[in-house]
């Protein structure tokens, strides 16, 4: 069984950033694949960014703008998000890929917002 805890979130202004955060517990995590997902009021959960030990990827609307990382000492990942949008609003979740099993954290709400 794989803990996943997220911090981080919070209101901001358009333009600006946050960076969450995501503990994990477990022995393994460097073989962890981890992946942070989003969900906003009405739409289905989406892939935000995920990351392996071989690299990362994003989906289009975040290129550029969010960084995926992670610690492996620390058993944690990270996402950097710069120049938010009102349309990243949305509640993000933390997953992680265990041995063909997938773990969820609880979610933390981010909301950009003047």
């Amino acid at each position: 069984q794989v803990q996943l805890e997220e911090s981080g979130g919070g209101l901001v202004q358009p333009g600006g950033s946050l960076r969450l955060s995501c503990a994990a517990s477990g022995s393994y995590f460097n073989t962890y694949v981890m992946g942070w997902y989003r969900q906003a009021p009405g739409k289905q959960r989406e892939l935000v960014a995920i990351i392996t030990n071989d690299g990362t990827s994003y989906a289009d609307s975040v290129k550029g703008r969010f960084t995926i990382s992670r610690d492996n000492a620390k058993n944690t990942v990270y996402l950097q998000m710069n120049i938010l949008k009102p349309e990243d609003t949305a509640v993000y979740y933390c997953n992680a890929l265990v041995i063909n099993k997938l773990y969820w954290g609880q979610g933390t709400q981010v909301t950009v917002s003047s």
